[in-house]
């Protein structure tokens, strides 16, 4: 079992209490590593060195593509040890090594994509009068907090990290204390690089402990959070105190809206990929489906014999489906399915745990179909986050629309039709951050801005459009005549 420091200032250290906390494979109930169990003062060393690195003359000196150079470094050697950061992702999260691999892959991307933004922060000149030079710049915020989901740990950390750093801020990364491992390894990784000591650290600890410690920190600049409603509003509430931004992605409770003329076959392959996808323990997952009653019971019925057949097990032997993260989410999720069974619908398909041979530890659910769901229901509302899609016919546009609109949540739509007038008719109504027309997902979307309306959040990752997350604009008026 490996037994980890957290990364302050360049230098590996345990907690100050010195307490530990063990991470479990998710696949069988074993421990795998043990991790610092870190507290306020932790945190509190952690923003002082990045405070002092962010001021020092070293970075300030540091040139927009110098900087750049770095986060492009970033990307191949994520590339160049892509075998072990996959391994200790599936086996810290529990998803299949072949989606392992893919976040890999979207990490490197990631630090590719924002290592080419380094010297493209521009401002503008505004015409005033005559007389008068008038200009902006954008200035990076200072010392940024990134608090980390368990689901796609080495995604998300990279995904804001990469921005961060290129804009010119230092960061302090909270991981999940499910699964910090790949982001103290991308501690490892930047210790390679010539980046200043400071500039990136990583503290672990409990959320409640430490999230707490560095969302309420009063030389925090920015803090980017995603997670559930519950935790994203405490977050936000301590940011207030100290008036400083936030940037929250907060889940989800996406349809899929299939209508009678769409290209079935294409339209069933991604209602399954985006409901199975790391055990639907995914934000953006389509976990509702929303579809036209002429085709229904022909959709469903190979929809559910698409699902019986996929594989369910251990993420090291790639099966279609991995194990839940943890027994407290696996609980959670199962909680739902009882409140299920109690409201008297149909569950099509799944709705039980299952034992996996050797890995009777591990945490496996099958893929669950329910059907004849009251819209207003828990099911039909929040976000399990597990392999459940509940089912909704509608009759015409309009109702569609009504049912995808119906919930707290507004972060990914689906829409599959060959009708692009209606294609873009439900796009201009739907209220969702992203929608996707005749697909699901566009293979990761890290050029695209990611984030959600209603209660899943606001701001936006990914893209350009996260820049701005990190930068903050200045005005400069020179009077010259």
């Amino acid at each position: 079992m490996d037994k980890l420091k957290m990364y302050i200032a360049g230098e590996w250290k345990k907690s100050r209490t010195g307490k530990k906390m063990t991470i479990t494979n998710p696949a069988n109930g074993e421990a795998i590593a043990e991790v610092p169990e870190g507290d306020e003062q932790d945190i509190h060393e952690a923003v002082n060195a990045a405070r002092t690195a962010f001021e020092s003359k070293t970075w300030q000196q540091f040139k927009p593509h110098e900087r750049g150079r770095i986060i492009y470094e970033m990307a191949g050697k994520i590339r160049e040890r892509k075998e072990e950061l996959a391994h200790l992702e599936t086996l810290d999260v529990g998803k299949p090594l072949s989606q392992a691999y893919a976040d890999v892959e979207a990490a490197a991307r990631y630090f590719e994509y924002y290592a080419g933004m380094a010297d493209k922060i521009l401002g503008e000149t505004i015409p005033i009068e005559y007389g008068i030079l008038d200009y902006t710049v954008r200035e990076p915020v200072g010392v940024t907090a990134h608090i980390i989901p368990w689901n796609y740990p080495i995604q998300i950390t990279s995904r804001s990290v990469a921005a961060a750093i290129v804009t010119g801020n230092a960061v302090v990364v909270k991981p999940a204390e499910d699964t910090p491992l790949t982001a103290l390894k991308l501690a490892e990784i930047f210790a390679e690089t010539n980046l200043p000591k400071g500039i990136f650290n990583v503290v672990t600890g409990y959320g409640y402990e430490v999230g707490a410690a560095l969302s309420s920190h009063p030389d925090i600049n920015h803090i980017t959070f995603t997670g559930s409603v519950g935790t994203g509003t405490t977050v936000m509430m301590a940011a207030a105190k100290n008036v400083v931004p936030v940037t929250l992605e907060l889940g989800g409770k996406s349809p899929n809206i299939v209508f009678a003329d769409c290209d079935q076959d294409a339209a069933l392959e991604w209602v399954v990929k985006s409901l199975i996808q790391n055990a639907g323990q995914t934000c953006s997952a389509g976990s509702r489906l929303i579809i036209h009653e002429s085709i229904k019971e022909e959709f469903v019925g190979k929809l559910v014999e698409k699902l019986e057949g996929l594989t369910v097990g251990p993420g090291l032997s790639d099966p279609d489906i991995g194990p839940i993260v943890s027994q407290k989410q696996f609980e959670r999720m199962k909680s739902f399915i009882e409140q299920a069974k109690e409201d008297e619908v149909d569950i099509l398909t799944g709705g039980k745990e299952i034992l996996v041979e050797e890995n009777e530890g591990g945490f496996y659910f099958l893929p669950t179909v329910v059907n004849k769901v009251d819209p207003q229901s828990l099911l039909a509302q929040e976000e399990i986050f597990g392999p459940v899609l509940a089912v909704f016919s509608f009759q015409t546009e309009d109702e569609a629309i009504q049912l995808a609109n119906n919930t707290e949540y507004g972060l990914v739509t689906g829409i599959w039709t060959t009708d692009v007038k209606r294609a873009h008719r439900v796009a201009s109504k739907v209220r969702s951050g992203q929608v996707f027309i005749n697909n699901y997902g566009a293979g990761g979307g890290i050029q695209m801005p990611f984030g959600g309306y209603k209660k899943s959040g606001f701001g936006r990752e990914k893209g350009l459009e996260a820049l701005r997350n990190y930068t903050q604009l200045k005005n400069v008026a020179l009077k010259y005549d």
